[in-house]
């Protein structure tokens, strides 16, 4: 995964890179940072709909769009194609200097087949279903989904034809200009409603055990695979490679345990061959970067519940749960991301949609293999998650996050992404050693505050950058942001962006007894030169008197407090230098 079969000329296409800052999105040979946001599904189907929503996403400082193409629409008869709606949509966003993201709605969305043409939805027999078995009181039956075998030969086929077809289509109109700049492969990927297809061809499938090229993978990758591979089958690994070494044929159960583990990994296998082979019908067409996306899990019950208390009761089923087939049983979760790797080398990435679960952890397992960027193209797009689009660019290097949504309610991660619009090429200019983010949520009614309240990073060997919320004698506000080190390894100047956050410095030289702020200086960018100038120089009731710096929010809460000592934010970014005294005890 993360090959690129790139033209000689591939160096005008958008393309990833590996470099000292991390992997980039390059587009028109440059680092590109997507400040995206995901359309509703049905959005992009409308170029007339689409002319209000351009300079609205504008406004807010937003530079890619990820929107739907549906494989209905462009082949409603078989064999014949219609491009003229995407095309008029394409020529939309590249008029108003905004970037896509295309989501190829083929035959999966949200583990079911909605989006494909009515001439295969109507015809089972050569585009087979799954069949799932439920519970009833006579016993247990099939029903049949309304979801495409991922053993249908007829279907892959057919829909590796239509993906390829638009992606030629793409490299013929858009090559020159990248308004195009990435695609994704289906949509969540899975099977609801059961682990595994229980179809008489998946069974017949499911009794070969697991493919052998596979094993042989695992067994020869596993000091690289996903540490959550490792954790729930890393022993069974152990013992299928020395039944392997004796001849012996794998079964799903062998290595990956009864029941609904090895469904899933089977299902996992199955899904991720039959979308890989359409991800590499499409990159022969039009080789720019693609991956696809997935509807998480949580890793046990008990997370599920606590993140269904957070949303005091609401439907709680874009969050996934803790068994397969409660979410998409198969799709790209971390646990059996070693499986879709291995099957579908065309995507250059597997992307986490992510909305309930833990953050940072999901930021973590998906960059867990070294060369797998993270993108997030779908997440919250209020205010909640909008604090956490810092950790994701700043701490993990992501190419970019996707809000849901986001043509009908902007404004919240339109206030992020002004800021990172501003300090974009600081971020995209400075190696991940050298950067972090953090954020603050709500602090509650009553009891401690649910997530982390302290930040920090070790800079040059010995200065720790300590992130903390903004200072107000009443109640403290929610917060994120990012700090840069700015200059060489050693330097102690930093760029701090963001609102609700004080930063201070403590110096673990052996014989440092001070730590404190030399200078600091409130930021304004200039438009015109892409420049941050000084506005104004921080000092007294800004730092602390030299202790920390304030970087506040919009309206701190004074709690009554008569001295207005924390001023509204202003530009929300500022230089910090910080500074430290090392004395013995002779010199005091």
């Amino acid at each position: 995964m993360g090959q690129e079969t790139i033209s000689p000329d591939s160096s005008l296409l958008p393309h990833l890179r590996h470099g000292p800052n991390g992997i980039q999105l390059i587009v028109k040979g440059k680092p590109f940072l997507m400040l995206a946001g995901e359309l509703h599904n049905s959005s992009l189907s409308s170029a007339r709909f689409m002319a209000d929503v351009w300079p609205t996403m504008k406004a807010q400082s937003i530079n890619t769009l990820l929107g739907s193409v549906y494989w209905e629409m462009i082949e409603p008869v078989e064999g014949q194609f219609d491009f003229s709606g995407l095309d008029a949509v394409v020529r939309g966003a590249r008029e108003h200097g905004l970037h896509l993201v295309l989501l190829w709605f083929g035959t999966y969305k949200n583990g079911m087949s909605t989006y494909v043409p009515h001439w295969v939805k109507r015809d089972v027999k050569r585009f087979p279903r799954v069949h799932v078995l439920d519970e009833t009181a006579s016993g247990r039956r099939k029903r049949t989904l309304e979801m495409i075998s991922p053993f249908s030969d007829e279907c892959v086929t057919a829909d590796s034809r239509a993906f390829r077809r638009l992606t030629e289509h793409l490299a013929e109109m858009d090559s020159e200009h990248n308004t195009v700049i990435m695609i994704q492969v289906e949509n969540e990927s899975g099977l609801l409603g059961d682990a595994r297809d229980r179809s008489r061809v998946a069974e017949a499938e499911f009794e070969k055990g697991v493919p052998s090229a596979l094993v042989d993978h695992l067994v020869a990758a596993t000091k690289d695979l996903h540490p959550k591979f490792i954790r729930r089958f890393g022993e069974r690994l152990e013992t299928v490679a020395k039944a392997r070494s004796e001849g012996k044929a794998t079964s799903w159960e062998a290595l990956f345990g009864p029941g609904d583990a090895a469904s899933e990994a089977f299902t996992a296998n199955a899904i991720s061959t039959y979308v890989g082979k359409v991800a590499a019908a499409g990159k022969q067409g039009y080789p720019i970067p693609m991956y696809t996306n997935t509807w998480l899990n949580f890793d046990d019950p008990a997370a599920a519940a606590a993140a269904a208390l957070d949303l005091e009761g609401l439907p709680f089923v874009a969050g996934g749960g803790a068994q397969p087939g409660i979410y998409p049983s198969g799709g790209p979760c971390p646990h059996v991301t070693d499986i879709w790797r291995f099957n579908a080398p065309a995507l250059d990435f597997l992307a986490p949609d992510l909305y309930l679960q833990d953050y940072e952890a999901v930021c973590r397992d998906y960059t867990a293999h070294a060369d797998s960027p993270l993108f997030i193209p779908e997440q919250r797009r209020d205010e909640h998650g909008a604090r956490r689009v810092w950790l994701a660019y700043a701490t993990y290097g992501a190419l970019g996050t996707g809000p849901f949504g986001i043509d009908t309610a902007p404004e919240a991660i339109g206030r992020e992404y002004k800021l990172l619009a501003q300090t974009k090429e600081y971020l995209l200019n400075t190696p991940p050693s050298k950067r972090f983010g953090f954020f603050f949520d709500e602090l509650p009614q009553s009891g401690p505050p649910k997530g982390q309240e302290h930040w920090t990073k070790m800079f040059g060997g010995h200065l720790e950058v300590i992130v903390e919320r903004a200072f107000v004698f009443g109640k403290a506000g929610p917060g994120g942001g990012m700090v840069i080190q700015l200059g060489g390894e050693d330097s102690a100047r930093f760029l701090a962006v963001g609102r609700g956050f004080n930063v201070h410095f403590k110096s673990h030289k052996d014989d440092a007894t001070f730590t404190g702020i030399l200078d600091s200086r409130e930021k304004e960018y200039v438009e015109d030169t892409g420049e941050l100038r000084t506005l104004r120089t921080l000092n007294g009731d800004e730092t602390r008197s030299g202790k920390f710096l304030i970087m506040p929010n919009e309206d701190p809460d004074y709690g009554g407090f008569p001295i207005a000592v924390t001023i509204p934010a202003r530009t929300c970014i500022a230089e910090v230098e910080a500074y430290w005294i090392c004395e013995s005890n002779e010199d005091m």
